[in-house]
C-alpha cells in the first residue's frame, strides 16, 4: 500500500460528516483532538509509541486523485460537485503535535493532538488511529519480549503469518525500534536498513539426499553465515552431528559455523544436549538459535529450566500480537476555537474510563533531579507554565486524596511539533536514532515499572487547572 494512495483510507462516516460540515458551512473551524489508548495492552507497566514516520508521509502524500473523487461521485450520498472540488484541491493545513517515536507512554494522557479545520482534523482520524494503534501494540509486544531476556538477541520472523505485507513490514520496523537485532522481511530490510537476515528450511535439507549433503551445500554457498536447521530428522542423532561435521570442515577452509537453529520438540532439552555436544567438539563460538511459537512467556519458562539459547526468532505470536490484537486507541474532540479562544468540550459516558479530558493541554515528564528517574507524567493546559513551576502538587485523578508535593524536579515536554500550519518542521531522525532515544528514555523508569508480571502503574496525573475544568463540565453536563 503506496503511502500517496492512502486519501480513502478513512472510515465512510468520516466522508460523511466532513461532507455535512462543508454542507453547513462549518468546514473552516477549527478544532482540536487527542489520539491516546485507555488500556496498556498485555497488562504490561508501560506501552512504546511508533507510527509517527508513517502519519508524517501519510499527511504530506494527503491528496483526492481523479480516480478518488469519480469513486466518490458514484456513492448513494450524491455528494455535490462543490464538495468534490474541495476534496480535489484538500491539502493538510492544521497543526499536529505529536510523542517521539520510541518514547515510553502511559493510558490517558495525549500522544497525538491535532489542531485543524474540522473538515481536516475529522478526515485524518482514521489513518492516524489505524498507524499508531498497530506500530504501538507491536512495539510494545517486542518490548516485552527482549525484556524476557535483555541480554540475548532477538529476531523478528512473522512475516508469514502477518495479516498482509504492510503489518510485516512496519511491524518488522516497530520491533527493531525497541532492540530487535533484525527481521526476516527483505522489503523491511531494504526500507528501513534493519539488518535483513536468514537460515534456510526444512525443505532444504528435505530436496537434498541426505542432511549431511544439505548442510554440506549451504556452507559452500554461504562459508561465512551459515545457521544450519537441525531438527528435520532426528536433533540429537542426526542433526546436531551433521552440523559439528561441517563446522569442522569450514574450519578447516578458515571458516566458521555460525549456528544452528533449533525449531521443533522439547527446546530446552535439545538446546542444553546440543550445547554440550557443540562445546565437546570444541564449538564454543557456534551460536544456539531457536524458533517454533515463541513469547515472553515461553522464553522465561525455557530460561528458567536452563536453555543454552542465546538468539532467538520470534514470530507469530509478535507481529499478530496474539494475546491482545489491538491497542484500542482513540481520537477525541477536546477543544472548539471561537472567537480566538479554544473552548474545552468533554464526552460523558456511563463507563468512567470513556469521559475525556478537555482542553488543550500538553504532557510533561516529571523527572527528579537526585535521582534521575520519571516520578510520573503531567497533564496541563498549554498556558501553564510547569517547567517554571518550584513545586507540583500530584493527585491521583480519581482517588484525590492520594496526593503529593514534588519538587527539585525537571519537566520534560513529551509532545513535540510536528507540522505547523501544514507545514513539516520535525526531522525525522534515522532508525538508529530512534534506537538510542527508546533506549535512553527506558532508562527513566525504575525496574518495577518494567517487569512483566504485575507491574507498578506509573502515575499519571491531571493538572489542578485541567482537572478543574473536567469536574465543571462534568457537573455542567450531569444528567439529573
Amino acid at each position: 500500500m503506496k503511502d500517496q494512495h492512502l486519501s480513502l483510507h478513512t472510515d465512510k462516516y468520516q466522508i460523511n460528516m466532513i461532507y455535512a460540515h462543508w454542507k453547513l458551512n462549518r468546514h473552516e473551524q477549527v478544532r482540536v483532538f487527542d489520539a491516546y489508548f485507555r488500556h496498556l495492552p498485555f497488562d504490561n507497566g508501560y506501552a512504546v509509541f511508533a507510527g509517527l514516520e508513517r502519519i508524517i508521509h501519510y499527511i504530506n502524500n494527503l491528496r483526492f486523485s481523479e480516480d478518488d473523487i469519480a469513486y466518490l461521485r458514484q456513492q448513494p450520498e450524491r455528494y455535490d460537485e462543490g464538495f468534490l472540488e474541495e476534496l480535489r484541491n484538500f491539502k493538510f493545513s492544521g497543526t499536529i503535535f505529536s510523542v517521539e517515536e520510541g518514547e515510553i507512554v502511559f493510558p490517558n494522557q495525549p500522544i497525538i493532538r491535532v489542531e485543524a479545520r474540522i473538515f481536516e482534523a475529522q478526515l485524518i482520524e482514521t489513518a492516524l488511529l489505524n498507524f499508531m494503534n498497530y506500530q504501538t501494540l507491536i512495539a510494545t509486544k517486542a518490548s516485552r519480549v527482549i525484556q524476557s531476556s535483555p541480554n540475548d538477541q532477538f529476531f523478528e520472523f512473522g512475516t508469514r503469518r502477518a495479516q498482509e505485507a504492510d503489518a510485516a513490514i512496519w511491524g518488522a520496523r516497530a520491533a527493531y525500534i525497541v532492540g530487535f537485532a533484525g527481521t526476516s522481511n527483505v522489503e523491511s530490510g531494504k526500507r528501513f536498513g534493519i539488518p535483513a537476515i536468514g537460515t534456510h528450511a526444512h525443505s532444504w535439507v528435505m530436496d537434498f539426499d541426505s542432511e549431511i549433503d544439505a548442510f554440506r551445500a549451504y556452507a559452500e554457498v554461504f562459508p561465512d553465515l551459515t545457521v544450519l536447521l537441525v531438527d528435520t530428522y532426528d536433533t540429537l542423532k542426526s542433526g546436531v552431528p551433521n552440523a559439528i561435521k561441517v563446522a569442522k570442515e569450514l574450519e578447516e577452509k578458515g571458516h566458521k559455523l555460525k549456528g544452528i537453529r533449533l525449531d521443533s520438540g522439547d527446546l530446552a532439552y535439545l538446546s542444553k544436549k546440543a550445547r554440550g555436544m557443540l562445546d565437546e567438539a570444541g564449538l564454543e563460538y557456534v551460536s544456539i538459535i531457536a524458533s517454533n511459537d515463541l513469547n515472553e512467556h515461553v522464553i522465561v519458562d525455557l530460561k528458567v529450566q536452563g536453555a543454552k539459547i542465546n538468539s532467538w526468532g520470534v514470530g507469530t505470536q509478535l507481529i499478530t500480537a496474539a494475546d491482545q490484537p489491538s491497542l484500542g486507541g482513540v481520537y477525541k474532540l477536546v477543544a472548539r476555537k471561537e472567537d480566538g479562544e479554544y473552548k474545552p468540550v468533554i464526552k460523558i459516558s456511563g463507563n468512567p474510563e470513556k469521559v475525556t479530558t478537555p482542553g488543550l493541554k500538553d504532557v510533561y515528564r516529571i523527572v527528579s533531579k537526585q535521582t534521575n528517574k520519571a516520578i510520573g507524567d503531567y497533564i496541563a493546559f498549554t498556558d501553564e507554565n510547569v517547567k517554571e513551576a518550584s513545586q507540583l502538587k500530584m493527585f491521583h485523578p480519581v482517588h484525590t486524596f492520594m496526593e503529593k508535593t514534588v519538587k527539585d524536579f525537571n519537566a520534560q515536554e513529551v509532545l513535540k511539533p510536528i507540522f505547523k500550519k501544514g507545514i513539516q518542521v520535525y526531522q525525522l531522525p534515522s532508525l538508529e536514532q530512534v534506537r538510542q532515544f527508546h533506549k535512553s528514555q527506558l532508562s527513566l523508569f525504575w525496574e518495577e515499572y518494567q517487569r512483566k508480571l504485575n507491574p507498578e502503574q506509573y502515575p499519571v496525573v491531571l493538572s489542578e487547572n485541567v482537572w478543574n475544568v473536567k469536574m465543571e463540565l462534568l457537573s455542567k453536563h450531569k444528567l439529573s
